[in-house]
């Protein structure tokens, strides 16, 4: 026979175990008591130095400072440049490059030439000696450039100064 499904609440009641008791969440953990002569003895707190990452944020910088400097003077003297006034007389095997090259009074430099394709690959590259005459800065020169296949441009990639 089945049982029937009882639905008051003494019948329930009566069911569940007794309640268990809370304890209060208002007192905060004691400290761990550990035995005395085990676990060395406890450190003091450490203070915190707000200053040594500000130290060391500053020594950063200047060392990026000093190694952008050598890098600059290196590489990026800004007194051997070079600008591309045309390309011309493309075909398929040549590329002509008229460029204007600034060095300083009566010096030298060489320059990268690149010619590249349609699709983007190179397809000629040759250095070009460019030197000043006395009193003259800049510098203007027509290179022909032979190439491996049609080329769409010709370009200078940098200029530094002849050794």
């Amino acid at each position: 026979m089945d049982l029937p499904i009882v639905a008051d609440a003494a019948a329930i009641a009566r069911r569940r175990s007794p309640p268990v008791p809370e304890t209060p969440t208002t007192s905060a953990p004691a400290a761990p008591v550990f035995p005395p002569g085990r676990y060395g003895r406890r450190r003091a707190a450490r203070r915190r130095r707000p200053w040594i990452p500000a130290l060391l944020a500053a020594v950063l910088i200047a060392v990026m400072v000093v190694v952008s400097f050598r890098l600059y003077r290196q590489y990026g003297d800004p007194s051997y440049d070079a600008q591309v006034i045309t390309y011309t007389e493309i075909t398929d095997s040549q590329v002509v490059i008229d460029f204007q090259v600034t060095v300083p009074e009566g010096g030298a430099a060489v320059c990268l030439l690149r010619a590249r394709s349609k699709d983007g690959v190179e397809v000629g590259h040759e250095e070009v000696r460019v030197v000043a005459g006395p009193g003259q800065r800049h510098v203007t020169v027509r290179h022909r450039l032979a190439t491996t296949a049609r080329p769409i441009l010709g370009e200078v990639l940098r200029c530094r100064p002849a050794n």
